[in-house]
């Protein structure tokens, strides 16, 4: 078993320490981390700025919600996919998860556009009920972060919509977003990505929703690259993003982690990011490297390698005075360039 805290500590400016867990493989025993009496064999602190003074864990650290990143290698077995993400979901839940996070195709990775029409279901079909179930029974909201799903139009388009889908702990869909920009390129090295082939790009956007852990914006992998996007979602409210996604192989190393602080820094929101990992299939592998970064920049829990699941705490508190003391969006000048990212009506 690989385990590894990671102490993300801020400068001393009344920011409250942040804990960020590692985790993998998932195992029941791992709830012993969440003791603070607990002592770990490896321990690395994570310091992000020349100058960083350790502050002491208060005890209502430990009282922030906690939220779980999910690493999974989904292949074109759609029951095997569901038992491995359910495994996760029921990790996270024993660990004191108030809300898990999957990534983008979390139900299966086709291998080609025709697979994967035929193994996409509207979200009323078999396997959402599934999760609707494991969030009943787990007592957790889930953010579903790309299911290939059937709209009204799949008769009259035969496309699909790749949908986030959050479930809150009652089971019930309580929002979805349907993702706006669809990755069309062809990167050498890493093979081409037609996603319009089989989907159709959604047609808005979709106001943050209230969650246990923070007001959440939906977006979904290729939307990190469109700042618009998350300015739009912040301005609405937002106080986390999340960017479920399948990075690939040659993108991931160059453009993922970079991606993901930058979109932090300028929204100064949390930023929570499943990955999907590995090799799906002979034709597919992603790049992995699920993390939460906070809104100063900082990395505060990622995944190891592999399939498994990374944890950490959100502390609105510290994201509010964050957003005080830099204040930048009162700082902004529309008149000189307009606006980036209009407010959601």
């Amino acid at each position: 078993m690989t385990c590894e805290l990671q102490k993300h500590l801020t400068e001393d400016r009344g920011f409250n320490l942040m804990l960020g867990f590692i985790i993998r493989p998932p195992h029941q025993l791992l709830s012993l981390l969440l003791c603070p009496g607990l002592r770990i064999p490896r321990l690395s602190v994570l310091c992000a700025q020349p100058r960083l003074r350790a502050m002491a864990v208060s005890s209502s650290s430990w009282e922030l919600p906690l939220v779980a990143v999910c690493q999974v290698t989904s292949t074109p077995d759609k029951e095997q996919n569901f038992i491995t993400c359910a495994e996760l979901i029921r990790e996270a839940a024993r660990l004191g998860a108030c809300l898990a996070f999957l990534p983008e195709a979390f139900d299966f990775i086709a291998r080609n556009p025709e697979e994967t029409l035929h193994l996409s279901e509207p979200l009323g079909g078999n396997l959402l009920g599934e999760y609707t179930q494991l969030a009943r029974e787990c007592g957790l909201w889930l953010s579903l972060g790309g299911f290939h799903e059937r709209g009204q139009d799949w008769e009259q388009t035969q496309k699909i919509y790749n949908c986030h889908v959050i479930l809150n702990n009652k089971g019930s869909v309580v929002a979805t977003y349907r993702k706006t920009h669809l990755c069309d390129v062809e990167i050498p090295g890493q093979g081409p990505m037609h996603e319009s082939n089989s989907t159709i790009p959604g047609p808005s956007l979709e106001s943050p929703i209230s969650t246990p852990a923070g007001k959440i914006g939906l977006a979904i992998c290729y939307d990190m690259r469109f700042p618009e996007l998350s300015l739009a979602l912040v301005q609405a409210g937002a106080e986390i993003l999340t960017y479920p996604s399948a990075f690939g192989s040659v993108t991931g190393p160059a453009h993922w982690e970079v991606l993901l602080r930058a979109r932090a820094i300028e929204s100064q929101c949390y930023v929570v990011a499943a990955a999907q990992c590995g090799r799906h299939h002979e034709k597919r592998a992603s790049y992995g490297h699920s993390m939460v970064v906070d809104p100063w920049g900082t990395v505060v829990a990622r995944c190891s390698e592999g399939p498994g699941l990374c944890l950490a705490r959100i502390d609105l508190n510290y994201l509010r005075r964050l957003r005080q003391h830099l204040p930048v969006f009162q700082h902004r000048r529309p008149e000189l360039y307009g606006h980036l990212g209009h407010p959601l009506s």
